[in-house]
Protein backbone atom coordinates (compact mmCIF):
# COMPACT_ATOMS: atom_id res chain seq x y z
CA UNK A 1 0.00 0.00 0.00
CA UNK A 2 1.24 3.48 -0.96
CA UNK A 3 -0.32 6.88 -0.27
CA UNK A 4 -0.08 9.59 -2.93
CA UNK A 5 -1.27 13.04 -1.90
CA UNK A 6 -0.85 15.36 -4.90
CA UNK A 7 -2.48 18.18 -2.93
CA UNK A 8 -3.43 18.79 0.67
CA UNK A 9 -6.40 20.52 2.27
CA UNK A 10 -10.12 20.19 1.76
CA UNK A 11 -13.50 21.88 2.27
CA UNK A 12 -16.07 20.25 4.53
CA UNK A 13 -19.10 19.03 2.61
CA UNK A 14 -21.44 16.75 4.61
CA UNK A 15 -22.02 15.37 8.14
CA UNK A 16 -19.17 12.87 7.77
CA UNK A 17 -16.75 15.80 7.52
CA UNK A 18 -17.62 17.31 10.91
CA UNK A 19 -14.70 15.70 12.78
CA UNK A 20 -12.37 15.28 9.79
CA UNK A 21 -9.05 13.70 10.79
CA UNK A 22 -7.15 16.03 8.40
CA UNK A 23 -8.61 19.08 10.11
CA UNK A 24 -7.83 17.62 13.54
CA UNK A 25 -4.25 16.84 12.62
CA UNK A 26 -3.61 20.17 10.91
CA UNK A 27 -5.12 22.10 13.80
CA UNK A 28 -2.74 20.33 16.19
CA UNK A 29 0.22 21.87 14.33
CA UNK A 30 -1.36 25.27 13.75
CA UNK A 31 -2.26 24.66 10.12
CA UNK A 32 -5.47 25.60 8.29
CA UNK A 33 -6.76 22.44 6.59
CA UNK A 34 -9.18 24.43 4.43
CA UNK A 35 -6.26 25.87 2.47
CA UNK A 36 -5.71 23.66 -0.59
CA UNK A 37 -2.19 23.46 -2.00
CA UNK A 38 -0.06 21.14 -4.15
CA UNK A 39 2.38 18.98 -2.22
CA UNK A 40 5.97 17.99 -2.81
CA UNK A 41 4.68 14.55 -3.77
CA UNK A 42 2.53 15.87 -6.61
CA UNK A 43 4.53 13.95 -9.22
CA UNK A 44 5.21 10.89 -7.02
CA UNK A 45 4.05 8.32 -9.63
CA UNK A 46 6.72 9.59 -12.03
CA UNK A 47 9.61 10.00 -9.60
CA UNK A 48 12.63 7.82 -10.31
CA UNK A 49 15.65 6.61 -8.37
CA UNK A 50 19.27 7.10 -9.38
CA UNK A 51 19.09 4.11 -11.68
CA UNK A 52 16.20 5.69 -13.57
CA UNK A 53 13.62 3.28 -12.23
CA UNK A 54 10.25 4.36 -10.92
CA UNK A 55 10.20 4.66 -7.14
CA UNK A 56 6.62 3.41 -7.01
CA UNK A 57 6.38 -0.19 -8.14
CA UNK A 58 3.46 -2.64 -8.41
CA UNK A 59 5.05 -4.67 -5.58
CA UNK A 60 4.09 -1.90 -3.15
CA UNK A 61 0.41 -2.51 -3.80
CA UNK A 62 -2.50 -0.18 -4.40
CA UNK A 63 -1.82 3.55 -4.60
CA UNK A 64 -4.32 5.30 -2.32
CA UNK A 65 -4.72 8.70 -3.90
CA UNK A 66 -5.53 12.07 -2.37
CA UNK A 67 -6.10 10.85 1.16
CA UNK A 68 -5.72 14.31 2.76
CA UNK A 69 -8.11 16.00 0.36
CA UNK A 70 -10.63 15.00 -2.32
CA UNK A 71 -9.53 14.18 -5.85
CA UNK A 72 -12.63 15.92 -7.27
CA UNK A 73 -12.41 19.04 -5.11
CA UNK A 74 -13.18 22.12 -7.23
CA UNK A 75 -10.14 23.95 -5.80
CA UNK A 76 -7.95 21.35 -7.53
CA UNK A 77 -9.50 21.62 -10.99
CA UNK A 78 -6.36 23.22 -12.38
CA UNK A 79 -4.09 20.34 -11.28
CA UNK A 80 -6.21 17.25 -11.87
CA UNK A 81 -5.43 16.75 -15.55
CA UNK A 82 -1.74 16.34 -14.77
CA UNK A 83 -2.67 13.63 -12.28
CA UNK A 84 -4.80 11.83 -14.86
CA UNK A 85 -1.84 11.98 -17.24
CA UNK A 86 0.37 10.28 -14.64
CA UNK A 87 -2.29 7.66 -13.90
CA UNK A 88 -2.64 6.96 -17.61
CA UNK A 89 1.12 6.57 -18.00
CA UNK A 90 1.46 4.26 -14.99
CA UNK A 91 -0.86 1.47 -16.16
CA UNK A 92 1.23 -0.93 -14.06
CA UNK A 93 -0.11 0.69 -10.86
CA UNK A 94 -3.64 0.58 -9.48
CA UNK A 95 -4.96 3.88 -8.16
CA UNK A 96 -7.69 3.93 -5.48
CA UNK A 97 -9.62 7.20 -5.23
CA UNK A 98 -12.07 7.85 -2.36
CA UNK A 99 -14.47 10.76 -2.83
CA UNK A 100 -17.42 12.54 -1.27
CA UNK A 101 -17.86 14.41 -4.53
CA UNK A 102 -18.97 11.67 -6.89
CA UNK A 103 -21.43 14.20 -8.33
CA UNK A 104 -18.44 16.11 -9.82
CA UNK A 105 -16.90 13.03 -11.40
CA UNK A 106 -18.38 13.40 -14.89
CA UNK A 107 -17.02 16.93 -15.30
CA UNK A 108 -13.57 16.00 -13.99
CA UNK A 109 -12.52 13.04 -16.17
CA UNK A 110 -10.09 13.11 -19.12
CA UNK A 111 -11.38 13.07 -22.69
CA UNK A 112 -10.15 9.51 -23.29
CA UNK A 113 -11.80 8.03 -20.19
CA UNK A 114 -14.57 6.33 -22.24
CA UNK A 115 -16.01 3.51 -20.07
CA UNK A 116 -13.29 3.85 -17.45
CA UNK A 117 -9.67 2.84 -16.91
CA UNK A 118 -8.92 -0.60 -15.56
CA UNK A 119 -6.18 0.68 -13.24
CA UNK A 120 -8.52 3.02 -11.32
CA UNK A 121 -11.03 2.22 -8.57
CA UNK A 122 -13.49 4.93 -7.60
CA UNK A 123 -14.84 4.64 -4.05
CA UNK A 124 -17.80 6.77 -3.01
CA UNK A 125 -18.37 7.50 0.66
CA UNK A 126 -21.82 7.53 2.27
CA UNK A 127 -22.03 8.09 5.99
CA UNK A 128 -25.80 7.90 6.32
CA UNK A 129 -28.91 6.94 4.37
CA UNK A 130 -29.38 10.38 2.83
CA UNK A 131 -25.87 10.39 1.41
CA UNK A 132 -26.24 6.78 0.21
CA UNK A 133 -29.45 7.57 -1.64
CA UNK A 134 -27.87 10.63 -3.27
CA UNK A 135 -24.38 9.38 -4.12
CA UNK A 136 -24.78 5.69 -4.93
CA UNK A 137 -27.19 6.10 -7.87
CA UNK A 138 -24.67 8.53 -9.36
CA UNK A 139 -21.82 6.07 -8.76
CA UNK A 140 -23.75 3.31 -10.52
CA UNK A 141 -24.65 5.45 -13.54
CA UNK A 142 -21.11 6.64 -14.24
CA UNK A 143 -18.65 4.98 -16.67
CA UNK A 144 -16.37 3.35 -14.10
CA UNK A 145 -14.63 -0.04 -14.31
CA UNK A 146 -14.17 -0.59 -10.57
CA UNK A 147 -16.56 0.79 -7.94
CA UNK A 148 -16.42 0.51 -4.15
CA UNK A 149 -18.34 2.07 -1.27
CA UNK A 150 -17.09 3.14 2.13
CA UNK A 151 -19.35 4.06 5.07
CA UNK A 152 -16.91 5.77 7.39
CA UNK A 153 -17.63 7.37 9.69
CA UNK A 154 -20.88 5.43 9.78
CA UNK A 155 -23.42 7.73 11.42
CA UNK A 156 -26.59 5.68 11.17
CA UNK A 157 -28.26 2.62 9.74
CA UNK A 158 -27.84 2.37 5.98
CA UNK A 159 -29.79 0.16 3.62
CA UNK A 160 -27.99 -0.18 0.31
CA UNK A 161 -29.40 -3.52 -0.83
CA UNK A 162 -30.90 -2.16 -4.06
CA UNK A 163 -27.55 -0.64 -5.03
CA UNK A 164 -25.60 -3.79 -4.21
CA UNK A 165 -28.06 -5.85 -6.25
CA UNK A 166 -26.82 -4.05 -9.37
CA UNK A 167 -23.69 -6.23 -9.28
CA UNK A 168 -21.54 -3.17 -10.04
CA UNK A 169 -20.14 -2.56 -6.55
CA UNK A 170 -17.05 -4.66 -5.86
CA UNK A 171 -16.45 -4.04 -2.16
CA UNK A 172 -18.02 -2.29 0.84
CA UNK A 173 -16.18 -0.99 3.90
CA UNK A 174 -17.76 0.23 7.15
CA UNK A 175 -16.26 1.79 10.25
CA UNK A 176 -16.83 4.12 13.15
CA UNK A 177 -15.42 7.55 13.88
CA UNK A 178 -12.22 8.25 15.80
CA UNK A 179 -11.19 11.32 17.74
CA UNK A 180 -12.20 13.07 20.96
CA UNK A 181 -15.57 14.20 19.61
CA UNK A 182 -16.40 10.95 17.85
CA UNK A 183 -20.04 10.15 17.25
CA UNK A 184 -21.21 6.65 18.18
CA UNK A 185 -21.26 3.69 15.82
CA UNK A 186 -23.76 0.92 16.55
CA UNK A 187 -22.67 -2.63 15.73
CA UNK A 188 -26.18 -3.33 14.44
CA UNK A 189 -25.54 -0.90 11.57
CA UNK A 190 -22.36 -2.78 10.67
CA UNK A 191 -24.14 -6.13 10.81
CA UNK A 192 -26.99 -5.01 8.56
CA UNK A 193 -24.72 -3.76 5.77
CA UNK A 194 -22.67 -6.93 6.10
CA UNK A 195 -25.79 -9.07 5.72
CA UNK A 196 -26.70 -7.12 2.60
CA UNK A 197 -23.21 -7.77 1.21
CA UNK A 198 -23.43 -11.48 2.03
CA UNK A 199 -26.78 -11.80 0.25
CA UNK A 200 -25.28 -10.18 -2.83
CA UNK A 201 -21.94 -12.00 -2.71
CA UNK A 202 -19.90 -8.82 -2.21
CA UNK A 203 -16.74 -8.63 -0.07
CA UNK A 204 -17.16 -6.58 3.10
CA UNK A 205 -14.63 -5.05 5.48
CA UNK A 206 -15.34 -3.98 9.04
CA UNK A 207 -12.46 -1.52 9.24
CA UNK A 208 -12.66 -0.02 12.70
CA UNK A 209 -14.98 0.29 15.68
CA UNK A 210 -14.49 4.00 16.18
CA UNK A 211 -13.94 5.61 19.56
CA UNK A 212 -17.56 5.22 20.73
CA UNK A 213 -18.92 1.78 19.91
CA UNK A 214 -22.36 0.42 20.81
CA UNK A 215 -22.89 -3.32 21.04
CA UNK A 216 -25.93 -5.04 22.51
CA UNK A 217 -27.06 -1.71 23.95
CA UNK A 218 -23.82 -1.07 25.82
CA UNK A 219 -21.55 1.87 25.01
CA UNK A 220 -17.81 1.17 24.84
CA UNK A 221 -15.04 3.78 24.76
CA UNK A 222 -12.25 2.27 22.69
CA UNK A 223 -8.69 3.54 22.58
CA UNK A 224 -7.48 4.67 19.16
CA UNK A 225 -4.78 2.01 18.94
CA UNK A 226 -7.37 -0.75 19.46
CA UNK A 227 -10.13 0.41 17.10
CA UNK A 228 -8.84 -1.38 14.00
CA UNK A 229 -7.56 -4.47 15.81
CA UNK A 230 -10.88 -4.96 17.63
CA UNK A 231 -12.77 -4.76 14.35
CA UNK A 232 -10.43 -7.30 12.80
CA UNK A 233 -10.67 -9.57 15.83
CA UNK A 234 -14.47 -9.64 15.53
CA UNK A 235 -14.18 -11.66 12.32
CA UNK A 236 -16.98 -9.65 10.70
CA UNK A 237 -15.08 -8.86 7.53
CA UNK A 238 -16.34 -11.12 4.76
CA UNK A 239 -14.93 -12.62 1.58
CA UNK A 240 -17.33 -14.87 -0.35
CA UNK A 241 -16.35 -18.52 -0.40
CA UNK A 242 -13.37 -18.14 1.93
CA UNK A 243 -14.91 -19.31 5.22
CA UNK A 244 -14.08 -16.01 6.90
CA UNK A 245 -17.25 -16.06 9.04
CA UNK A 246 -16.16 -19.30 10.71
CA UNK A 247 -13.91 -17.23 12.98
CA UNK A 248 -16.81 -15.24 14.48
CA UNK A 249 -17.45 -16.10 18.10
CA UNK A 250 -21.04 -16.07 19.26
CA UNK A 251 -23.38 -17.58 21.80
CA UNK A 252 -26.94 -18.67 21.08
CA UNK A 253 -29.55 -17.41 23.57
CA UNK A 254 -30.87 -19.78 26.18
CA UNK A 255 -34.26 -21.20 25.21
CA UNK A 256 -36.22 -19.40 27.92
CA UNK A 257 -34.84 -15.98 26.99
CA UNK A 258 -35.36 -16.65 23.29
CA UNK A 259 -39.00 -17.67 23.60
CA UNK A 260 -39.74 -14.79 25.98
CA UNK A 261 -38.41 -12.39 23.35
CA UNK A 262 -40.38 -14.06 20.56
CA UNK A 263 -43.59 -13.69 22.56
CA UNK A 264 -42.96 -9.93 22.82
CA UNK A 265 -42.62 -9.60 19.04
CA UNK A 266 -45.89 -8.61 17.35
CA UNK A 267 -44.77 -10.37 14.17
CA UNK A 268 -43.42 -13.61 15.67
CA UNK A 269 -46.17 -14.04 18.24
CA UNK A 270 -48.93 -13.99 15.65
CA UNK A 271 -47.95 -17.38 14.25
CA UNK A 272 -50.00 -20.40 15.31
CA UNK A 273 -50.38 -23.89 13.94
CA UNK A 274 -53.46 -24.11 11.75
CA UNK A 275 -55.91 -26.95 12.28
CA UNK A 276 -54.53 -28.56 9.14
CA UNK A 277 -50.91 -28.27 10.30
CA UNK A 278 -51.81 -29.55 13.75
CA UNK A 279 -53.58 -32.57 12.31
CA UNK A 280 -50.65 -33.25 9.99
CA UNK A 281 -48.13 -33.06 12.83
CA UNK A 282 -50.17 -35.40 15.01
CA UNK A 283 -50.68 -37.85 12.16
CA UNK A 284 -47.02 -38.02 11.16
CA UNK A 285 -45.55 -37.94 14.65
CA UNK A 286 -42.61 -36.03 16.10
CA UNK A 287 -39.89 -38.15 14.48
CA UNK A 288 -41.19 -37.57 10.95
CA UNK A 289 -41.75 -33.84 11.52
CA UNK A 290 -38.22 -33.57 12.93
CA UNK A 291 -36.84 -35.30 9.83
CA UNK A 292 -38.69 -32.76 7.67
CA UNK A 293 -37.24 -29.92 9.73
CA UNK A 294 -33.73 -31.30 9.30
CA UNK A 295 -34.22 -31.48 5.53
CA UNK A 296 -35.64 -27.97 5.25
CA UNK A 297 -32.81 -26.50 7.31
CA UNK A 298 -30.16 -28.37 5.31
CA UNK A 299 -31.64 -27.47 1.94
CA UNK A 300 -32.82 -23.91 2.55
CA UNK A 301 -30.64 -22.44 5.32
CA UNK A 302 -27.30 -24.21 5.60
CA UNK A 303 -25.44 -22.67 2.65
CA UNK A 304 -23.10 -19.73 3.12
CA UNK A 305 -25.41 -17.60 0.99
CA UNK A 306 -28.71 -19.44 0.49
CA UNK A 307 -30.63 -18.83 -2.72
CA UNK A 308 -33.36 -16.19 -2.28
CA UNK A 309 -32.36 -15.65 1.33
CA UNK A 310 -35.21 -13.97 3.14
CA UNK A 311 -37.78 -15.56 0.86
CA UNK A 312 -36.82 -19.22 0.99
CA UNK A 313 -39.29 -20.25 3.69
CA UNK A 314 -43.02 -20.20 2.80
CA UNK A 315 -45.31 -18.56 5.31
CA UNK A 316 -47.55 -21.63 5.44
CA UNK A 317 -48.05 -25.13 4.04
CA UNK A 318 -46.18 -27.17 6.64
CA UNK A 319 -45.97 -27.00 10.45
CA UNK A 320 -42.20 -26.57 10.19
CA UNK A 321 -42.57 -23.51 7.95
CA UNK A 322 -44.90 -21.88 10.45
CA UNK A 323 -42.53 -22.76 13.29
CA UNK A 324 -39.56 -21.32 11.44
CA UNK A 325 -41.24 -17.94 11.15
CA UNK A 326 -42.48 -18.07 14.72
CA UNK A 327 -38.96 -18.79 16.01
CA UNK A 328 -37.02 -16.55 13.57
CA UNK A 329 -35.36 -19.56 11.94
CA UNK A 330 -36.73 -18.70 8.50
CA UNK A 331 -33.66 -17.05 6.92
CA UNK A 332 -30.04 -16.26 7.67
CA UNK A 333 -30.72 -12.63 8.58
CA UNK A 334 -33.26 -13.66 11.21
CA UNK A 335 -30.91 -16.34 12.50
CA UNK A 336 -28.27 -13.70 13.09
CA UNK A 337 -30.62 -11.12 14.62
CA UNK A 338 -32.39 -13.53 16.99
CA UNK A 339 -29.96 -16.41 17.49
CA UNK A 340 -26.56 -14.70 16.92
CA UNK A 341 -25.60 -17.29 14.27
CA UNK A 342 -23.58 -15.20 11.77
CA UNK A 343 -24.63 -14.97 8.17
CA UNK A 344 -21.99 -15.74 5.57
CA UNK A 345 -20.97 -19.13 6.95
CA UNK A 346 -21.92 -22.71 6.13
CA UNK A 347 -24.00 -24.00 9.03
CA UNK A 348 -22.33 -26.82 10.93
CA UNK A 349 -24.20 -29.98 11.92
CA UNK A 350 -24.36 -28.61 15.46
CA UNK A 351 -25.90 -25.34 14.31
CA UNK A 352 -28.43 -27.14 12.15
CA UNK A 353 -29.38 -29.39 15.07
CA UNK A 354 -29.84 -26.33 17.29
CA UNK A 355 -32.27 -24.80 14.76
CA UNK A 356 -34.22 -28.05 14.45
CA UNK A 357 -34.49 -28.30 18.24
CA UNK A 358 -35.83 -24.74 18.49
CA UNK A 359 -38.39 -25.41 15.77
CA UNK A 360 -39.52 -28.66 17.37
CA UNK A 361 -39.78 -27.06 20.81
CA UNK A 362 -42.19 -24.49 19.40
CA UNK A 363 -44.26 -27.12 17.57
CA UNK A 364 -44.46 -29.32 20.68
CA UNK A 365 -45.50 -26.35 22.80
CA UNK A 366 -48.24 -25.53 20.31
CA UNK A 367 -49.54 -29.10 20.29
CA UNK A 368 -49.49 -29.35 24.09
CA UNK A 369 -51.31 -26.03 24.43
CA UNK A 370 -54.06 -27.33 22.17
CA UNK A 371 -54.29 -30.56 24.18
CA UNK A 372 -54.82 -28.64 27.44
CA UNK A 373 -57.59 -26.40 26.09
Amino acid sequence: MTVWNPWHGCRKLSPGCANCYVYRRDESIGKDASVVAKTGDFALPLKKDRQGRYKLTPDEGVVYSCMTSDFFLDAADGWRQECWDMIRLRQDLHFFIITKRIDRFAQCIPSDWKDGWDNVTICSTCEDQERADYRLPILLDLPIRHREVICEPMLGEINMEKYLASGLIEHVTCGGESGDNARPCDFRWIQEVRRECVRNGIPFTFKQTGAVFIKDGRVYRIDRKLQMSQAKKSGYSYVPGMGTADAIRYRTPDRQTLFAGLRKSDFRSRFRLSDKDRAYAEEKGADVIRSHARRFVAERLSAENPENDGKQTPMKGHPVFTAQHATACCCRSCLEKWHNIPSGKVLTDREQSYIVDVVMDWINTELQADTHK
